[in-house]
């Protein structure tokens, strides 16, 4: 990542100190800061451009100058148990992140900042993975006066399966809502779910038990989408700005939350011009003036 450039906030500069006061400028780690490609210091280039050897070979020299870092920083601070303690969990993290390799099994490490960051596999061909966690959403398949309303949402940490989320997400917002779930639609990655009654449970692109009031229904599944992106665009579910576990699933309720309350404020608004409106035209009218010269 290309280190950011400085930015003046106007009088905070006034207090902030120098770059030059904080680390030696003349240190070999910060000259070789300087020298190192940052366009490519990921290797991402070469490997969109299937030149794997020279991304094999960029990835060695990011690994070899890690591990420089990481026992220069061990000699620095041997012997200095306040500097120890406070860098005891970076160099951990970056040790992490040196020794995984790509197909390991178990946890990996994928954001130093942020470790409760997951690989999730999407299935598609445009974007096979996303970063970051997963949420589970749940909205009435019949729109309401008010639009397309979330009943339930919450996130959905240590990425387990889909299928395997479903009971407790049903129990849940029944609930939450208080009304029994007569049918549900879901999507293809629910497939092998744990649901308590299987057969209200229908598939996207099942073909068996389909017909009539559910197979219209169904075809309402895909109506999720729009409000998800809804959610990642407006209600900032795309990226969470709050720290941990717990701020991931404080944003997910409250990004359901603010697309509720926008609902709410737009069928009200419908309401008040059906009000207005009539109003509006039962007031006369008065006659314009007739300026004489």
């Amino acid at each position: 990542m290309r280190p950011k450039k400085h930015k003046t906030t106007g009088s905070n500069d006034l207090f902030r100190a120098r770059l030059d006061q904080i680390i030696n400028l003349k240190h070999e780690l910060v000259l070789l800061a300087g020298k190192i490609d940052w366009d490519w210091i990921d290797g991402a280039g070469y490997a969109h451009a299937k030149q794997f050897k020279r991304h094999r070979r960029q990835l060695r020299t990011l690994r070899s100058r890690l591990g420089r870092i990481i026992r220069d920083i061990r000699r620095k601070v041997e012997g200095q148990d306040a500097l120890e303690e406070a860098f005891a969990l970076p160099l951990s993290r970056a040790t992490q992140i040196r020794s995984q390799q790509q197909r390991q099994r178990g946890w990996k490490l994928y954001s130093f900042h942020a470790p409760e960051v997951e690989c999730i596999g999407k299935g598609k061909a445009s974007a096979p993975y996303e970063f970051g966690v997963k949420a589970s959403m749940v909205t009435n398949n019949r729109p309401a006066p008010g639009g397309q309303f979330v009943l339930h949402a919450r996130a959905l940490p240590d990425n387990p399966y889909d299928g395997h989320t479903l009971r407790e997400v049903i129990d849940r917002t029944e609930t939450l809502t208080g009304c029994t779930i007569e049918r549900a639609y879901v999507d293809k990655g629910y497939r092998g779910h744990d649901a308590q009654n299987p057969r209200r449970i229908f598939i996207s692109g099942q073909k068996r038990g389909v017909f009539g009031v559910i197979r219209r229904e169904l075809r309402r599944r895909s109506a999720i989408e729009p409000i998800i992106g809804h959610l990642k665009a407006e209600g900032h579910l795309g990226r969470c700005y709050l720290k941990g576990r717990a701020g991931d699933a404080a944003n997910v309720v409250l990004s359901a939350v603010g697309h509720n309350f926008r609902r709410v404020l737009a069928w009200l608004r419908e309401l008040l011009c059906l009000f207005l409106f009539p109003l509006w035209r039962a007031l006369p009218i008065p006659a314009p003036l007739n300026w004489d010269s």
